[in-house]
């Protein structure tokens, strides 16, 4: 049986978990993923969470992905901050998953940023990247262009996403993907091990092309392609899901690809990602 997890899930309200929230994922079809905590104070700009300090983010993060619910909670973090460390160091002793970072004021390798990215590593966490045009209201998709991420090479033992597959430079994505897939073949330890998230993103118009290009141009992309939708919680769009993935489905059954390659885009990716064994689906 085919589970389906989304990789891409953005935690924006204040309450504990909504009761509603894990009928609203059975009714997509969904049965778990990775649900990303609220921003830190430098994105929040707008203060609509009100600036909240980062150990609040973290415990309503972690009160949201109980163990056992195929939840896995990511951090959201500016490796900027002074005590970026001591955030890294609280959350991994916490259980955190993985750390959600958008590079939205700083290149992806700011040299205060690498030793952030070196101890999320040390602790065999992942990070998923924001890559492409930001919809923030300000100037900064400069900072996340993929191309820019070639900076991680220097991060020994990284397992990295970029979101959204890059757009618009999905093609530059896809290059992006091959360099570091190059690299790993090079190394003889420690190397950097990169994944695409193939979260929206690309507008249904372009899907199609997007992901024929990912998944033709010769690189071995099938154990790192994950699937998220980039709904919110509380409140999961049910038919935002169902739709991205039955068109995902349909473009990806054209491309030819066996229920093997469908499973891993649909969970089993996710939870190599996150540094979990393919068999285990019950949660943190």
């Amino acid at each position: 049986m085919t589970v389906i997890l989304d990789g891409h899930i953005h935690l924006l309200g204040d309450d504990p978990q909504a009761g509603a929230f894990p009928a609203e994922l059975r009714a997509a079809g969904v049965s778990g993923g990775a649900l990303i905590s609220q921003p830190p104070a430098s994105f929040d700009r707008s203060g609509a969470w009100g600036g909240r300090p980062w150990a609040v983010r973290l415990q309503q993060l972690l009160d949201w992905c109980p163990p056992g619910t195929n939840l896995y909670p990511l951090f959201w973090i500016d490796p900027l901050e002074p005590d970026a460390l001591d955030q890294v160091t609280a959350a991994v002793a916490r259980g955190i998953a993985g750390f959600k970072v958008i590079c939205d004021h700083f290149p992806p390798g700011h040299p205060a940023a690498l030793p952030i990215y070196r101890a999320i590593a040390e602790a065999r966490r992942p990070i998923l990247f924001h890559a492409g045009i930001l919809w923030d209201g300000k100037p900064s998709s400069e900072y996340c262009r993929p191309a820019g991420f070639e900076a991680l090479l220097d991060v020994p033992g990284l397992r990295f996403a970029l979101a959204h597959m890059g757009w618009p430079w999905c093609d530059e994505l896809i290059a992006v993907y091959g360099k570091f897939l190059n690299a790993r073949g090079r190394s003889q330890s420690g190397a950097v091990e990169m994944y695409v998230d193939i979260t929206p993103g690309t507008p249904p118009i372009y899907r199609q092309r997007a992901l024929t290009d990912l998944f033709s141009a010769g690189y071995a992309v099938a154990d790192n392609v994950i699937f998220g939708s980039d709904c919110s919680a509380p409140g999961y769009n049910i038919h935002r899901a169902q739709e991205w993935l039955r068109r995902d489905a349909e473009i990806l059954t054209r491309l030819g690809l066996g229920q093997d390659v469908l499973d891993k885009v649909w969970g089993a990716n996710l939870r190599r990602f996150i540094g979990l064994p393919d068999q285990d689906v019950g949660g943190r």
